[in-house]
Formats: structure tokens, C-alpha cells, sequence
């Protein structure tokens, strides 16, 4: 900090730190409008959407600059940020109050393919006493322990490609979605849909695994999962039930524009930022819980098992 000529500090001024008032309202701006981050090249404004919650640490490290700088310009515009921040995110800060009557309680969870111990992890969803388990990455070696372990509370099951869902209810209509993006073979199926025969009504059911994305020298390469999801879309569009219920793993936030033709169709969950993902230090939920016409009333991340991902377990009122 430069001093002044008799070695004091200089005062606070209106006039220094105009930089550090410039980084707030960008920050301000970039989390009230992530979509004007273009997408190309490296879909750099999906990656700022997938994390948009964390874009608040920015705020700290500004007020350092701003006390610093002693400037009253760059603390009063600090507000902006903080004010946007809590304008988006102040609703996911709790986890919910409890569930409404008639509500019934499911449980989403990528288990992994390499998971070492699926009997254990299948129990702990079991004790949840859901009603209904969406399950992915569900291998060939795997999912007879999946189907010991949740025969007796779960009767009623469906499984396409690497995808599976176990049931209290009776499920009907039971279908592969081909939700494969141009290029990938037949072996790719990763999308299922059925309809629940709850006590509160038929419901549609669909699980859905959309392509990994990674993150790069390049940028986000999420091209693959934004054409799965778009595909997803169009059959959810298409759905003659009118309450559906989507549980999947989606790789990314209902934030990233990336999702819109599945996330423009679905109500998002209620309060609670659940993040599942990576399980030992999560950072963000990329399983998803949506639905259409009923309401996720509360949305919770289970303890971890023995896969990379979190469970979720959501209350939905019919």
C-alpha cells in the first residue's frame, strides 16, 4: 500500500480501486446472466452454469481488494455481487421442510462401474424404503447382486442397456429411450421409461444416464450430452401421461444451458443444493430429480457407498 509523504496510509477515497469496482460488477453481471459466456469455443459458459454457485467466492477475495485499496467506490459496489448471489441462491440454503401428505419418497443413484461392493450399496438404498430406486451404470457382473438384494422390498424391477429401476408399485410400459447421440452403436443404452402404478395414480417413469462430459485444456467437451439431451427431451416432450418423474444421472446442473430441452419441460426440486458429485468432496449436482406435474417438495444427498456419486433421495407430492 503506498504511503503518504509522512509515512501515513492514504485515506479512504472515492476516486481508488475503480479495477476492483469493475471485477464486482462483472461477477454481479456473470451470476445474473451466465448465458452471455458464449459457448464457444470450449463451452466455456456451460462450465461457468455448472459451477455458477461457487462463481460467490469471488466475493471475499474482492472485499481484500477492496480494503486494500481503501476505496469506498469498489465496497459499496461489493453489494452487487452479494445481493445477486443470495437473489439466486438464498432458496438453497435449507433442505427443505417436511414432506405433504400423499407424498411418496424415491431415490436416484449412479452406482458406479466399478463399485466394490453393490450388495452393500443396494441395502443402504433399500433402507431408505423409497418407493421407487433409479439406478445407472448398472453392469452385467453387478446387477444380479442389485437384484438379490432388492427382491423382497422391491418386486417389481426394469432394466435397459446400463440402466435399471426397482419398484414398490407394479411398473407397465415398460421401453427402452434411445437416447444415443450420432456416431455411438446399438450396445449404447443408457435410457428407459415405464409407468409406475402408485396408490396415487399412474405415474411415467423415465431413467436416463446422458454422456460424461469433460473438462480440459479446451474447455468443457459436452457435445455428446447436450445432443442426449436434447433426445431425452423430445421423448419427455412426447409422454401422454401428464405426471412424469425423471431420475438420472444428467452430468451437469439444471443451470447449464446444455440441459434446457430436458430442464425447460420439468419443475426443479425444492430447496437444498444436494450436490452429489464427486462423492468424497462434493462440488455439484449432477443427478437430477425432476418432474411434471408434481412437486419435489425436499431433495437430500445420501451417505456415500461405494460408487463416485452420492445418492438422492427426494420427498414428491403427487
Amino acid at each position: 500500500m503506498a504511503k503518504k509523504r509522512d509515512g501515513r496510509a492514504p485515506g479512504w477515497s472515492w476516486q481508488r480501486g475503480r479495477a476492483v469496482a469493475l471485477l464486482c460488477l462483472l461477477v454481479a453481471v456473470l451470476l445474473v446472466f451466465p448465458g452471455l459466456v458464449p459457448n464457444t469455443p470450449g463451452r466455456v459458459g456451460s462450465l461457468l452454469e455448472t459451477f455458477l454457485p461457487w462463481l460467490g467466492l469471488a466475493t471475499p477475495v474482492l472485499l481484500v481488494l477492496a480494503l486494500l485499496r481503501r476505496s469506498f467506490l469498489a465496497s459499496a459496489l461489493l453489494l452487487a455481487p452479494v445481493a445477486a448471489w443470495f437473489a439466486l441462491f438464498r432458496g438453497m440454503l435449507f433442505a427443505g421442510g417436511q414432506a405433504p401428505d400423499g407424498a411418496f419418497t424415491v431415490v436416484q443413484h449412479n452406482v458406479s462401474d466399478v463399485n466394490p461392493e453393490p450388495a452393500a450399496t443396494a441395502r443402504a438404498l433399500a433402507g431408505t424404503d423409497a418407493g421407487l430406486i433409479a439406478l445407472e451404470e448398472l453392469t452385467a457382473p453387478a446387477l444380479p447382486a442389485f437384484e438379490e438384494a432388492l427382491a423382497t422390498d422391491y418386486p417389481h424391477h426394469a432394466t435397459r442397456g446400463t440402466v435399471g429401476l426397482w419398484s414398490k408399485y407394479p411398473l407397465t410400459g415398460v421401453r427402452l429411450v434411445d437416447i444415443r447421440p450420432e456416431g455411438v452403436g446399438e450396445g449404447w443404452n443408457r435410457g428407459l421409461r415405464a409407468t409406475a402404478r402408485t396408490p396415487r395414480g399412474e405415474v411415467a417413469v423415465y431413467v436416463a444416464h446422458l454422456p460424461s462430459v469433460r473438462i480440459g485444456a479446451t474447455g468443457l467437451t459436452s457435445g455428446r450430452r447436450d445432443e442426449s439431451a436434447a433426445l431425452l427431451g423430445e421423448a419427455i416432450a412426447a409422454e401422454p401421461l401428464d405426471r412424469v418423474i425423471l431420475l438420472g444421472d444428467l452430468n451437469s446442473t439444471l443451470d447449464d444451458r446444455g440441459l434446457e430441452p430436458v430442464s425447460s419441460l420439468m419443475t426443479p426440486p425444492g430447496p437444498g443444493f444436494a450436490f452429489s458429485w464427486p462423492a468424497k468432496l462434493p462440488v455439484a449436482r449432477i443427478d437430477q430429480i425432476l418432474t411434471r406435474s408434481a412437486t419435489v417438495t425436499r431433495l437430500r444427498p445420501l451417505p456415500a457407498t461405494g460408487s463416485d456419486h452420492l445418492p438422492l433421495v427426494a420427498d414428491i407430492g403427487l
